[in-house]
């Protein structure tokens, strides 16, 4: 189940920098990520009540609460660097740059969460380094 959910996250990330590119001419590009931060928000909230899920709020430790606010303050500086990129740049140049989040986030799992490295991993991540530096150069 988590595979069908994470090729949909793939789906809606990618359409979501086509939209983005499209609805970002002539505007502001932390305006726009302000605008889509809203919708996102509002969005979040709404699954929250519908799911009924509202209750685990008191439940949250401290540490949970400080992690997901540096994983929020995260997001933000990554949406909005990721807006303006889009702004200046070419959607199919961009989005691959930002793809290698997946490497990077290989190498800090590793680092930080003492996940396994292993040979398909690494693998892997040559692949997409040398598949993001084909596309942009």
């Amino acid at each position: 189940m988590w595979f069908l959910f994470a090729l949909l996250s793939a789906v809606f990330a990618a359409l979501t920098s086509i939209l983005a590119k499209v609805g970002i001419d002539g505007v502001n590009s932390n305006l726009a990520t302000a605008i889509r931060t809203a919708v996102v928000l509002a969005m979040a909230w709404g699954m929250v009540f519908l799911t009924g899920a509202q209750g685990g709020i008191a439940g949250i430790s401290k540490k949970s609460w400080i992690f997901l606010i540096l994983s929020g303050l995260a997001t933000g500086a990554s949406w909005l660097c990721y807006y303006r990129a889009l702004q200046i740049g070419d959607a199919s140049k961009v989005v691959p740059v930002d793809k290698l989040s997946v490497a990077i986030t290989l190498i800090l799992a590793f680092v930080f969460l003492h996940e396994k490295f292993t040979v398909k991993s690494l693998l892997g991540m040559v692949l997409i380094t040398a598949g993001t530096l084909v596309m942009v150069l």
